[in-house]
C-alpha cells in the first residue's frame, strides 16, 4: 500500500523531481488544500482531490511523478469495491448549466420531468432515464440545436408501423443533402460566412501561420469538386478515398456526398489486397488517392498500392506541391487536371445540391466481422446527426470551439469528427502528419484547439518521449478517447496537461454511426472509464444465460443494446444484417435486443469498464479485426505451420490488447517462437494491415478443443492473462494495477522522476492508432504510421 497524502512530505516531492522551495511551497498549499478549517481534519479523498485540482496545486510543467505522487497519495487507502472508482474531475454547477446538454434541461427540464427536475446534475440520470423512454421527445429538441435543414420535412420523428425494423424508421418522409447543412450558414447555431471553417498546418512548417478557410471559402472549394464530379460520374456512383484526412480530402468527402454520390472510405494504412476487397465490396467506380504519404520528410507509396489493388480510375493528389511525383496510368488522371475542367467555369464554386430521402445512403464504411471479410456498412443522411448530436451532447461540442482528433476516413471517426464540427458550427483542425511529435502538440496550441480528441496508445507516446514539453495546452476545455482501453497513469496525464480538465471516453461503432457508452460533463469521472449510455441509448447487461442482471446492480457480461436507436444500421450490404445482431439475440421487455459483442463490467457507484468482446473479434489499436482473419495469414507465414489460434490479452496495467499467435507445428519441425514471431507479423503488416503488431508467440503440442473439434480459443485467452497477472505482480490499489514503489514504500520510488515507467505502459507504442478512428501511426518506416481508427 503505498503512503497516503499525509505521510508525503517535501523530500518526497524533491525525489520526485521539484526544488526546494517549490516542493516546500507545493506541501504546504496541498496540505491546507487538504485540512477542513473549521475542524482541523483531513477531508474526504475526493474532496481533497477536488481542492488541489480547484485551486490549480499541481501544474501542467510539474514532473509526471509529482502528479502520480499526489494523485495516488490521495487515493492510496480508497476501496475500489466498497466506494466505486476514485475520481478526478468534478462539474460544478454554474458549469453544468452552461453546457449545450445542460442548458436544454435548464430549458426543458421542468416542462418534460415536472417537479422532479431540479439542476443540471441533480436530475441528469432522470433525464436521461426520459430519453431512453421518450426518443421522439428528446429528438425533436435537439434537431433545433444542430444546422440540420430539410428539403421536406419528416412526417414525424419515429414511425415505428414497419414490425421488420426492430428500431422503426427515424424521421420518415424527409429529404436534405446532411453536406449542404455542413456548408450554409446558420444563425443557431451560429455560423457565419466568415467563421472559420477548418484550420490546419502541414508537418515541417511547425513556426508557420495556421492556415485556415472560412465557411464561405471552403463552401466554395467542395461546390468546385462537386462541379467536377458532375462532369464525370453519374448520381450514386460509389467512389473511394483512401489518403490522409487532409483538408483536401475533407473537401473531396462533402463534394462526393453532395453531389449525390456515395463515399468508399478506406484507410491509407490498408495493404493492396485490403483495398481490393473494399473496392469490389463496394463497387466503387474511382478512388482518390495521394501519390504518397510524407511523413517527417520520408516519402511512403500510396498511389502504387491502389494500382496494384484494382484497375479502378484514380484521381490522384501530390502530397506536396502542385504536381503528382509520379507516372499515371493511363485511365488515371491528376487532381489538377481533375480541376481543370471546370476552373475557369464562372459558375464552378455554386453548386446546387442533390437532395434525398433521409435513409439514402452517403457513405459506405468497413468493420471487420468474424468471417474473414468485413462488414460494409452502409451510413444514410440519419447517421450525421446522431454522430453529430452526441458529439454536441456528450463532449459539449459549441459554435467557437476547435476540434483536434487526429484520424482517417477510412475509420469511422472521421466521418464523426467531420460532421462533429460542421453541424455544430465548430473549427475542425487539422494537422498534415504525424501526430507522434512535438509538431503535431505545437499545432493544438497554435491552433488554440479546445477539444483534443485521443486513442490510448497515441497518448502513451506522447508521455513516454516527452515531446509535449514546453507547450502550452490550457485552452483545452476537455479531451475525448476512444478506440482502445485507457490505461489510467496515460490518463493521468493528459489531463494534467490542461490543469486537470476531464477526458470524455467514448465507446461505440461503425454500425451505430456512434458511441452507446460514454462520459458526460454533467457528472464526476473517473480516469478510463464510461459514467453513461449515450443520450436515448438503453441497454443491459447479460449473464452468461441471456439474463439481464438488474439495473444498477455492479456486474460484468454482454451488452445488450434496446434496438430503438436512431442512426443505427438497418442493413450490411455484404452479410445478413438480422443474423448479425439479432440472431440468438434475448427479448427484453417486449424489445428484441441488438447485440453489440462488447463484455462490460458496471462498478459500484455505477460507472462501466469495457472488458473485451464477447466473439473471438480484437480490437488490435483501436482496430477491430477476428482471429480468423489473423489465423488464415499466419497458416502460410512458414512450412512449419500446422496450426494457428489468434488471441489477444489486455495488460493487467489497461490500454490497448496485445495480440498472442499460438502455434502448433508439423511432426519433424523445431522452429523458434522469436523467428516465427518475425514472420507472422510481417506476413499480417503485408496482407491486412501494417499497424497489427505481434506481441508474443507461444509454441504448444495441441490446442484445446470441443467435443465436436472446435478450437477454444478461450481457454488460450484465459492462459495468457494468468501469464501476465503472475509476471506483473501488480499492487492492486484502486482496482488498478500499479508499481507498489510507486508512491509506496518509505525507500525513495524507482519510479519518481521516470517519465515512463514501463511497469505502467501497456503495449509498445509502436502500435499506434488514431482514435477512433485516429491516425495510424506507427514508428516503423511503414506509411501505416499514418492513420487512425475507432
Amino acid at each position: 500500500m503505498g503512503k497516503s497524502l499525509g505521510e508525503v512530505g517535501v523530500e518526497e516531492l524533491m525525489k520526485a523531481g521539484l526544488s526546494v522551495d517549490e516542493a516546500s511551497q507545493l506541501e504546504s498549499f496541498i496540505k491546507d488544500a487538504a485540512i477542513s478549517n473549521s475542524k482541523g481534519k483531513w477531508l474526504e479523498p475526493t474532496e481533497v482531490w477536488r481542492e488541489v485540482v480547484a485551486r490549480r496545486l499541481l501544474k501542467p510543467w510539474h514532473p509526471h511523478a509529482v502528479h502520480q505522487l499526489v494523485y495516488y497519495s490521495v487515493y492510496a487507502r480508497w476501496d475500489s469495491s466498497t466506494r466505486g472508482p476514485p475520481l478526478y474531475w468534478f462539474p460544478s454547477l454554474n458549469e453544468s448549466k452552461h453546457t449545450n446538454l445542460g442548458r436544454l434541461m435548464e430549458k426543458h427540464g421542468s416542462a418534460l420531468l415536472g417537479p422532479l427536475y431540479k439542476d443540471p446534475m441533480t436530475s441528469y440520470s432522470l433525464f436521461h432515464k426520459f430519453s431512453v423512454q421518450h426518443p421522439e421527445a428528446y429528438w425533436s429538441i435537439v434537431l433545433k440545436e444542430l444546422s440540420v435543414s430539410f428539403r421536406e420535412a419528416p412526417r414525424c420523428i419515429l414511425d415505428k408501423t414497419d414490425k421488420s425494423k426492430h428500431g422503426g424508421s427515424w424521421l420518415p418522409g424527409s429529404v436534405l443533402n446532411i453536406a449542404e447543412c455542413c456548408l450554409v450558414p446558420t444563425p443557431y447555431p451560429r455560423k457565419r460566412d466568415d467563421s472559420l471553417a477548418v484550420v490546419w498546418r502541414d508537418e515541417g512548417c511547425d513556426d508557420s501561420s495556421v492556415n485556415s478557410f472560412t465557411l464561405k471559402e471552403f463552401r466554395e472549394q467542395v461546390m468546385l469538386v462537386a462541379n467536377a464530379l458532375d462532369a464525370m460520374f453519374s448520381k450514386g456512383d460509389a467512389i473511394a478515398i483512401d489518403m490522409p484526412m487532409t483538408v483536401d480530402a475533407v473537401i473531396i468527402y462533402l463534394a462526393i456526398i453532395l453531389s449525390g454520390l456515395v463515399v468508399v472510405s478506406i484507410a491509407d494504412s490498408f495493404a493492396a489486397k485490403e483495398i481490393a476487397t473494399r473496392l469490389r465490396v463496394s463497387k466503387a467506380k474511382a478512388i482518390f488517392t495521394q501519390d504518397f504519404i510524407v511523413r517527417g520528410g520520408r516519402k511512403f507509396p500510396l498511389y502504387s498500392r491502389v494500382v496494384e489493388a484494382a484497375p479502378n480510375k484514380a484521381i490522384v493528389l501530390p502530397a506536396a506541391g502542385n504536381n503528382v511525383g509520379i507516372q499515371l496510368r493511363a485511365q488515371d488522371i491528376s487532381w489538377q487536371d481533375f480541376l481543370s475542367n471546370v476552373n475557369n467555369d464562372s459558375g464552378s464554386k455554386y453548386y446546387s445540391p442533390f437532395y434525398q430521402p433521409i435513409d439514402s445512403v452517403i457513405n459506405i464504411l468497413f468493420s471487420s466481422g468474424t468471417t474473414g471479410e468485413p462488414k460494409a456498412i452502409p451510413w444514410t443522411q440519419l447517421s450525421p446527426i446522431r454522430c453529430s448530436a452526441d458529439s454536441w451532447a456528450h463532449m459539449d461540442v459549441q459554435a467557437g470551439d476547435v476540434l483536434c482528433w487526429p484520424t482517417n476516413l477510412g475509420w469511422v471517426m472521421g466521418p464523426i469528427l467531420l460532421f462533429s464540427c460542421f453541424l455544430s458550427g465548430a473549427t475542425l483542425a487539422l494537422y498534415h502528419g504525424s501526430p507522434l511529435g512535438h509538431g503535431f502538440g505545437k499545432f493544438v496550441q497554435d491552433a488554440g484547439v479546445t477539444i483534443l480528441g485521443t486513442v490510448p496508445s497515441l497518448v502513451k507516446t506522447w508521455k513516454s518521449t516527452q515531446c509535449m514539453k514546453g507547450l502550452d495546452w490550457t485552452k483545452i476545455k476537455s479531451f475525448a478517447s476512444t478506440g482502445e482501453a485507457s490505461n489510467i497513469d496515460d490518463d493521468l496525464w493528459l489531463s494534467s496537461q490542461a490543469y486537470y480538465k476531464p477526458i470524455i471516453e467514448c465507446c461505440g461503432g461503425t454500425e451505430l454511426a456512434s458511441s452507446y457508452i460514454q462520459g458526460s460533463l454533467l457528472q464526476p469521472q473517473a480516469f478510463g472509464m464510461f459514467s453513461t449510455a449515450s443520450m436515448t441509448t438503453g441497454f443491459v447487461i447479460l449473464d452468461e444465460n441471456g439474463n439481464p442482471y438488474p439495473d444498477e446492480q455492479p456486474n460484468s457480461g454482454e451488452v445488450g443494446l434496446f434496438p430503438v436507436y436512431m442512426g443505427a444500421t438497418d442493413r450490411l450490404l455484404n452479410a445478413d444484417h438480422e443474423k448479425v445482431y439479432f440472431k440468438g439475440m434475448p427479448m427484453y421487455k417486449g424489445m428484441h435486443l441488438r447485440r453489440h459483442g462488447d463484455i462490460i463490467k458496471r462498478t459500484v457507484g455505477g460507472y462501466f469498464i469495457v472488458q473485451g468482446r464477447a466473439d473471438d473479434t480484437m480490437n488490435l489499436g483501436g482496430i477491430k479485426t477476428s482471429s480468423v482473419e489473423i489465423e488464415r495469414v499466419c497458416d502460410r507465414a512458414d512450412d512449419s505451420v500446422l496450426e494457428t489460434a489468434a488471441v489477444s490479452v489486455a495488460s493487467v496495467t489497461g490500454g490497448p490488447e496485445r495480440l498472442v499467435i499460438f502455434v502448433v507445428l508439423k511432426k519433424g519441425y523445431n522452429s523458434e517462437a522469436e523467428n516465427l514471431k518475425t514472420k507472422f507479423s510481417k506476413a499480417i503488416q503485408s496482407n491486412l494491415n501494417p499497424l497489427f503488431k505481434v506481441s508474443s508467440v507461444k509454441i504448444v503440442p495441441e490446442f484445446p478443443r470441443t467435443a465436436s473439434n472446435k478450437l477454444l480459443r478461450r481457454v488460450l485467452r484465459d492462459q495468457m492473462k494468468r501469464e501476465l497477472s503472475v509476471r506483473s505482480s501488480p499492487s492492486l490499489l484502486m482496482g488498478v494495477s500499479f508499481p507498489s514503489t510507486l508512491i509506496g514504500a518509505s525507500s525513495p520510488s524507482p519510479l519518481i522522476g521516470v517519465s515512463s515507467p514501463s511497469a505502467l505502459m501497456g503495449v509498445s507504442p509502436f502500435t499506434l492508432m488514431g482514435v477512433g478512428s485516429p491516425s495510424p501511426l506507427i514508428g516503423v518506416g511503414s506509411p501505416s504510421t499514418l492513420m487512425n481508427a475507432l
